[in-house]
């Protein structure tokens, strides 16, 4: 009886062979990206310990071309190593890792060919403004990790003046932010530069308080030290980095708007592209998508708009929306009142709509005073690792007239749940996911699902009154006019009057909210592409598999079956959605 059972085995394994991988193939890409993984870590410092990995928290890292080169070397040698396995030896959970990790080596390749790392900021974002926020993932639970933040501090010129050379070398090229979306942009650096107390730095937060394991006479010490490290270090490098700024970058950043202005612009733009979206569309196929979606979401406004009695043109309707008292908080924490509303509604609806929900908590708060001013109207902050820390839904609370308390419903479901914090909170709790997966952000993914769940508070019943809804359409509209001005500016020579005409003549949007956003998409080529597209494609999905499985569907088990790979390219996204349909 033994050797039939055997024969039956062996049998039975030589029929079955073909679904089963290649195991020394999974160990060869397993080893592959370890390495690469490990390497990346020592290349970013910063990253490296918001991940969890301490080796290194005393540096900064570089960015200069030299750096840039060596990196380049390296990442195409690993690509070599990677096309030299074949995808379909390989098990179906590794064939996923693999067509995920083979688009961020391409990603990375290409945008040091292509020289983006001389453009190292938006609108929204840089080195310098995000740099204050350094200390929020950094530990402070011992002496070291102090001194270790010490040493960053003191490394701040060094890094300072390799991307001013970088900046440098971006106006000989011209290779620079386009001029109109640079007033204003020197405010960050200003704030540290013209510093009058140095204590009353986010740089310094850590060194207000101090946990048991450090002694007094060290507390004292580090504080001391800290203190000196950013009126000596800090400061000057951001004061050299403000005269640059201002008297260099600025007067000398090139005049033109679109991508296809710079060197290598076309190749640098369908990069960005291909980066954010995970298609092969072309800018064309792309504004042709936007224009349509334009006039179908202007068609359900004009309803909403009817819905509410309004008595007056649609110019009207928006104007009416932008200005009238009833729509505004009068103070910051009356906004984050009815933005933790919303999030603890939404909350309690979650257990209908989604089967596995997160650990991880989330928190409301306002954005952080030193970029609010030309920052985006909310957004979510994850947790940082090893679950000492919630997300956070940040919302906007400077400028409070631009900020309508009926785009909250909306926002709150993007940001927060079931949108960005749920999403991102369950890709972290998946912990036997290859680190690069784990913590990579795929934009057409995240920002699709979150632009998807705007749709389903409709389902959820969120929006209490017509002007929420038309809050909701509002973004749904600003989402899809992305298409159209961004692959406008870049790729059809669109100005940046038109782009702001169009959101202005479309959404509710505030005069501040419009011209942010369109100086957003100037500053950060097909970025802004993620969104709608990502959500068309989510829908597509869902759609599909209404239909093929009629009574099968349950939306709890599809909202599952989206969310179990984490952050993934779109056509990562179909195959698993078609596993989902056919019952696997």
């Amino acid at each position: 009886m033994r050797l039939i059972r055997l024969a039956f085995l062996v049998c039975a394994a030589a029929a079955l062979a073909p679904a089963f991988a290649d195991t020394a193939a999974d160990q060869r890409f397993t080893d592959l990206y370890q390495r690469e993984w490990a390497w990346r870590l020592k290349q970013y410092p910063t990253m490296a310990t918001s991940v969890g990995s301490h080796d290194d928290d005393d540096k900064l890292g570089h960015v200069d071309a030299k750096t840039q080169a060596q990196r380049l070397v390296a990442l195409e040698g690993y690509k070599k190593e990677l096309d030299a396995i074949d995808p379909k030896a390989l098990s179906p959970e590794q064939r996923t890792n693999y067509a995920i990790y083979a688009a961020q080596l391409a990603n990375s390749i290409d945008g040091i060919k292509l020289k983006a790392y001389l453009i190292p900021m938006t609108s929204d974002s840089s080195f310098y403004a995000d740099l204050p926020m350094m200390a929020e993932s950094h530990p402070f639970a011992t002496k070291r990790d102090y001194e270790n933040y010490i040493k960053r501090l003191e490394a701040v010129p060094g890094l300072f003046d390799e991307y001013t050379v970088l900046l440098k070398e971006g106006i000989r090229t011209g290779m620079t932010l386009p001029r109109v979306v640079l007033d204003g942009r020197d405010a960050p650096i200003r704030k540290v530069a013209e510093l009058k107390d140095v204590t009353e730095s986010p740089f310094y937060a850590p060194f207000k308080t101090f946990p048991p394991s450090v002694s007094v006479d060290d507390a004292k010490k580090l504080a001391a030290d800290g203190e000196r490290a950013i009126r000596t270090a800090v400061v000057p490098a951001y004061a050299k980095l403000l005269k640059f700024f201002t008297g260099e970058y600025m007067p000398k950043a090139r005049q033109t708007l679109g991508a296809y202005s710079l060197p290598n612009g076309k190749a640098f733009y369908q990069s960005q592209i291909r980066e954010y979206t995970t298609l092969d569309l072309s800018p064309e196929e792309i504004h042709k998508i936007g224009v349509s979606e334009v006039a179908r979401i202007r068609a359900e406004m004009e309803k909403v708009k009817n819905d509410a009695k309004f008595d007056g043109d649609f110019a009207a309707f928006l104007k009416f929306l932008r200005t009238d008292p009833q729509f505004y908080a009068k103070t910051p924490r009356e906004l984050l009142m009815h933005a933790s509303y919303y999030a603890k509604r939404i909350d309690g609806m979650l257990p209908k709509y989604f089967g596995k929900l997160p650990r991880i908590p989330y928190g409301v708060a306002p954005v952080p005073e030193a970029i609010a001013p030309y920052y985006t109207t909310g957004r979510y902050s994850g947790p940082p690792e090893g679950g000492k820390g919630a997300g956070f839904y940040w919302v906007n609370t400077w400028k409070l007239e631009a900020r309508p308390i009926y785009a909250l419903p909306a926002l709150t479901l993007h940001e927060a749940v079931p949108g960005h914090h749920l999403q991102g909170a369950l890709a972290m709790e998946q912990g036997e996911q290859p680190p690069f997966r784990r913590y990579s952000y795929i934009s057409a993914f995240g920002e699709g699902w979150a632009l998807y769940t705007e749709h389903l508070g409709v389902e959820m019943g969120v929006y209490e009154t017509p002007y929420d809804h038309f809050g909701r359409l509002t973004y749904e509209m600003w989402r899809a006019c992305r298409l159209v001005i961004d692959t406008g500016v870049h790729a059809m020579g669109w100005t940046r009057e038109a782009s702001l005409a169009l959101l202005r003549d479309n959404t509710a949007l505030s005069e501040h909210e419009i011209t942010t956003e369109v100086d957003r998409y100037i500053s950060w080529p097909a970025q802004a592409l993620s969104y709608k597209l990502g959500e068309l494609k989510i829908r597509e999905l869902r759609a599909k598999a209404e239909k093929t499985m009629g009574e099968r569907f349950d939306l709890r088990a599809f909202h599952d079956a989206v969310l179990s790979l984490g952050s993934v390219p779109l056509p990562v996204l179909e195959a698993r959605v078609d596993d989902f349909i056919a019952g696997k």
